[in-house]
């Protein structure tokens, strides 16, 4: 398997390019519009035919660059079943298997930061999207977000992963690339909650800034940034 991280400075966001090394498939998740070339020069480098892109969730943060990928590469686009935007070619359901090759990646639906919100596990790497951060979670004051789904998402579904479980989120702001279910478990000071009551409280006073360019983003996303 290849694996690479790659780290957009202006929105903070992680994309993540997984390929097949015998077959050189490949598929990106949560990629940036203003970072597709750099992409592209990536697949070509390492001699990959990219298949599928997949984003999380519909982001407020960042346009994607799913949109733009499908038509310079012929890809197809992924979301979960849950998003409001049509312009996605598969949509997949809860547990539904994403085949790479050899490699697969479950989808497991993780609403809480917003309604359409979904992770992707393959083998021991879980990419969380906003749902789990590293010493974090997503907010959900937005886009038909819920702090009770939130928690639902987090403690009764990804937390229940085997520790070692490396977690891959969408985005980090003090340069962290990775973690573990248990570390998060131990040390995420959102997750220091006995029940659904303190996790709510905790989101509801968050006082976060709205994202800056949120309406122009949701729409462009809406349209996979095309």
């Amino acid at each position: 398997m290849i694996f690479k991280q790659v780290f957009d400075k202006e929105s903070s966001t992680y994309t993540y390019l997984i390929a097949s090394a015998e077959g050189r498939e490949a598929l990106i998740i949560d990629p940036v519009l203003e970072n597709v070339e750099d992409y592209i020069k990536l697949l070509n480098q390492l001699d990959l035919k990219l298949v599928k892109v997949i984003d999380t969730h519909i982001h407020a943060d960042h346009v994607t660059g799913a949109g733009k990928l499908r038509d310079k590469t012929k890809c197809a686009t992924i979301m979960g079943e849950h998003t409001p935007t049509d312009a996605v070619e598969i949509k997949v359901k809860d547990e539904e298997i994403i085949k790479l090759d050899q490699i697969e990646i479950k989808a497991l639906y993780t609403p809480g930061h917003t309604s359409d919100s979904f992770s992707f596990l393959m083998d021991n790497y879980l990419f969380s999207g906003d749902t789990l951060l590293i010493n974090g979670t997503g907010r959900t004051d937005f886009q038909n977000g819920s702090s009770t789904d939130a928690y639902n998402s987090i403690f009764n579904r990804l937390l229940k992963l085997p520790d070692e479980t490396l977690l891959y989120p969408a985005h980090d702001y003090k340069g962290e690339t990775v973690s573990t279910i248990g570390k998060e478990k131990r040390t995420n000071p959102r997750l220091q909650v006995s029940n659904v009551n303190e996790y709510i409280d905790i989101m509801n006073n968050l006082k976060l800034k709205k994202p800056s360019k949120i309406d122009y983003n949701v729409a462009n996303n809406l349209k996979l940034g095309i």
